[in-house]
């Protein structure tokens, strides 16, 4: 399909060389990105992006007899599970898909551009808030994982990563977070952004085994436009970009009612199951600026006074 992407540095366009020099380009972007939207949040009651941790919770598989709160038992007759101040931070990982479908851009910047940008402005505004942040990057298989931290120093480390990476590859989205629930052990926030094309069961599944191991689980679904509107309308070739020896020439004007009837109806399935496990389920279109997907995020989250989408 033909291409015509934003130029990435666009934005950057008026920009102090030396600051530039300072940071990386992602580095810039997500500072830019989180100054604009704390400005915009600036007169709401937005106070901070940390999951808002329970002093109890209940007792659940892997947990251990000897923290069980047995006054709270007394009182209710149900198991819970005390948790102590330091459990109490945020660990966040970021999950961003960088297989081949990530790498389709037609009037926009590709998904894995607006992906990896709006991953790094959260590292920013989380790291920057004293919570750790890890980050995760695949596409067949995991390509890189860091551990989640929360040093100042971190957030580079993060964006040097990101900057890094290349697209390419199948998505077994549900298998690697499957992987990742058994892998990272103590519960925090997992922030995948992804254009979850995945079968829609084994995918529910396995963000259900991350809810099953006590995580919070926000999804930024990254979308193209033509993926969402289809607007094609003369014959062409469409190409997989995860197995580039599959191509198929098609009339798209045949097509268009049946595909928008199929994508709607998985986009919606994917939403309802995700918010149906009281997990958070947000559009991130690359027809929308990364600061406008993150304002409204938080505004929304803001409102909620921290809860789920």
């Amino acid at each position: 399909m033909p291409a015509s992407p934003q130029d990435p540095d666009a934005e950057l366009a008026g920009i102090d060389p030396t600051a530039l020099a300072r940071f990386g380009r992602l580095e810039l972007i997500a500072r830019l990105v989180v100054e604009g939207v704390m400005s915009g949040l600036h007169r709401s009651p937005f106070k901070g992006f940390s999951v808002e941790f329970a002093e109890h919770r209940q007792y659940g598989p892997g947990d251990e007899i000897r923290h069980i709160d047995w006054r709270a038992f007394g009182k209710s007759d149900r198991y819970y599970v005390k948790e102590y101040e330091e459990e109490t931070n945020l660990k966040a990982y970021l999950v961003v898909d960088s297989s081949g479908s990530m790498a389709y851009a037609g009037r926009t910047v590709s998904k894995f551009e607006h992906a990896r940008r709006l991953a790094a402005a959260l590292a920013y505004l989380m790291i920057s808030q004293r919570d750790a942040v890890g980050l995760v990057t695949f596409d067949s298989t995991v390509r890189a994982m860091i551990p989640a931290r929360s040093a100042p120093g971190h957030f580079s480390v993060v964006c040097n990563v990101l900057e890094k990476t290349n697209t390419g590859g199948e998505t077994p989205l549900s298998g690697i977070l499957n992987a990742l629930a058994e892998r990272i052990r103590r519960r925090g926030l997992i922030v995948i952004l992804s254009d979850g094309f995945d079968a829609i069961d084994p995918l529910t599944e396995a963000l259900r085994h991350l809810r099953h191991r006590h995580h919070e689980v926000l999804f930024f679904h990254t979308l193209a436009p033509e993926e969402q509107e289809f607007p094609f309308r003369r014959p062409a070739r469409f190409r997989n970009l995860e197995r580039l020896d599959h191509s198929q020439r098609v009339d798209p004007a045949s097509l268009r009612a049946t595909y928008l009837e199929r994508f709607n109806a998985f986009r919606t399935t994917l939403k309802e199951r995700i918010r149906g496990m009281n997990a958070d389920y947000h559009e991130a279109p690359t027809a929308q600026s990364v600061e406008s997907t993150l304002l409204d995020y938080l505004s929304s989250r803001s409102r909620r006074g921290g809860g789920r989408t």
